[in-house]
């Protein structure tokens, strides 16, 4: 499966955006999707993840009720909501997919689960 993230930009603090996760080649559904974030400087970061029907999501505490994650299977999209941004938000947000098996929601943490990852597309958060 390819990806193609789309969506960021610069946004003052307090403010929103929404990022876009299009994927090709096999059946969407048939990934768990994830999203990721890496500050310069810093190690990349899990930020969210949603289940193949999108009836599960988890969430970091860091982002818990301020980013939504859901998907499209009919449009084989995953979305991130981002509200209430703070600068330390600032980073490039990935986007990643796992075609494996049900896991428990510790893997989906975890960036080695995900074996198909898009280009990243960068949020900036001013203060």
């Amino acid at each position: 499966v390819q990806l193609q993230a789309s969506g960021g930009g610069l946004v003052q603090a307090g403010g929103s955006l929404r990022l876009s996760c299009a994927a090709s080649g096999r059946t969407f559904s048939g990934y768990v999707m994830g999203w990721f974030r890496q500050a310069p400087g810093k190690e990349r970061e899990f930020v969210a993840a949603i289940s193949k029907s999108g009836g599960s999501t988890y969430y970091a505490d860091s982002v818990k009720g301020r980013f939504t994650i859901s998907r499209d299977n009919a449009k084989n999209t995953v979305y991130l909501q981002l509200s209430s941004l703070k600068p330390e938000d600032t980073a490039v947000y990935y986007c990643a997919a796992d075609s494996g098996p049900n896991r428990s929601n510790y893997y989906y943490r975890m960036s080695g689960t995900y074996a198909y990852w898009g280009q990243g597309t960068l949020v900036t958060v001013s203060s």
